[in-house]
């Protein structure tokens, strides 16, 4: 592992703590917790209850028989899913040029992901579970109402975003590889016999799960965080990414895109990124010269695109950590900028 990273990487570390939201981050905006319907997008969002479950333990990775991502025996939603339909065919949206003048035109990529910086992971860690692990207590102290209690199966020494003193966004992510549950809480810390969170989210696997119209979730967007980052195994050992990617905007508006079900903003400006904003990289735009890794990143960005999950900085993709990244190949995404991305339309923004 290195001590010393690309530029990119040290700006983004420092940024997204500063900067980034979470599923508290309603940034003038009402937090409504009344549940409701929203309307038809052009992609699969079927609700269903999640699931509950319990486990420990390390599970594989892969693709399923449909291309879309596969952890054990669960596939990572159906390939139908949002996360996992390909954009490359979507027509442009009518304001692509607006929305990506406001995110930054001239602006670039920065992965939030790779080893570490001064012993702090960078990047949301996961923990795969399985039917050994205990369910433990969670307390939701920001956003009960809009949280799925617990207990979770949650081990108390689950990786924690930024490290176990970390003072950002504090992400815990747990996929339970027997049940195909995804459990996500922000803002956590382990207490006592337990965790305390600002809210958590639980997400069946193996239907589209969608949180309910206007609530939240561990991300603003109230979107499931795991499905959309970028892991090494993926990118590394078996050469694909088979699903969108999450990236975050400095500015949103007061709106979203379905599956997107929350927005954290109070703004009316049309040319600011609503939640769920859908964004891919144009078919023409040259990636030979990058490494190997950020090809690899390319070609999921021309294909499954990335979708705005959360507010944060302006063009920062969010990954797992992992010892293994390479931080200097990973570095070659700060050479990529806005340009190389336009807007594809996948529904109407809606409000609340």
């Amino acid at each position: 592992m290195r001590s010393l990273l690309p530029s990119a990487l040290r700006v983004a570390l420092a940024t997204s703590l500063l900067v980034s939201t979470g599923c508290d981050g309603d940034i003038g905006a009402d937090n409504d917790d009344n549940a409701g319907g929203g309307g038809s997008g052009m992609f699969t969002t079927g609700a269903g209850a999640s699931g509950a479950g319990n486990g420990s333990g390390p599970g594989s990775t892969g693709s399923g028989p449909g291309g879309n991502p596969m952890l054990g025996n669960c596939t990572v939603f159906p390939s139908d899913n949002a996360w996992n339909t390909p954009v490359d065919g979507y027509p442009l949206h009518p304001s692509s040029d607006s929305f990506i003048d406001t995110i930054g035109r001239d602006d670039t990529l920065h992965p939030d992901f790779g080893t570490e910086y001064e012993g702090a992971p960078i990047g949301i860690p996961y923990v795969l579970v399985t039917a050994s692990q205990a369910d433990v207590p969670v307390d939701f102290v920001a956003y009960g109402d809009e949280s799925d209690p617990g207990p979770y199966p949650a081990p108390l020494d689950a990786p924690v975003e930024g490290g176990p003193d970390g003072d950002g966004d504090r992400h815990v992510l747990v996929i339970d590889t027997d049940e195909c549950v995804l459990y996500e809480m922000y803002r956590a810390f382990p207490q006592g016999g337990g965790w305390e969170a600002d809210c958590g989210a639980t997400w069946d696997l193996k239907i589209n799960d969608t949180r309910p119209a206007e609530w939240t979730s561990a991300d603003a967007a109230g979107l499931p965080v795991f499905p959309g980052l970028v892991r090494r195994d993926e990118v590394v050992d078996k050469g694909v990414i088979d699903h969108a990617l999450r990236f975050t905007v400095s500015q949103s508006q007061a709106g979203y895109i379905l599956p997107a079900t929350h927005y954290a903003s109070s703004s009316d400006d049309p040319n600011d990124a609503p939640m769920g904003l859908r964004l891919r990289m144009k078919a023409g735009y040259d990636c030979s010269g990058y490494s190997s890794e950020v090809q690899v990143i390319c070609t999921a960005l021309k294909k499954y695109g990335m979708i705005v999950a959360d507010n944060g900085s302006n063009w920062y993709i969010s990954g797992a950590p992992d010892p293994g990244w390479d931080d200097d190949a990973l570095g070659d995404m700060g050479d990529i900028p806005g340009d190389a991305f336009e807007v594809v339309d996948t529904g109407p923004i809606q409000s609340y």
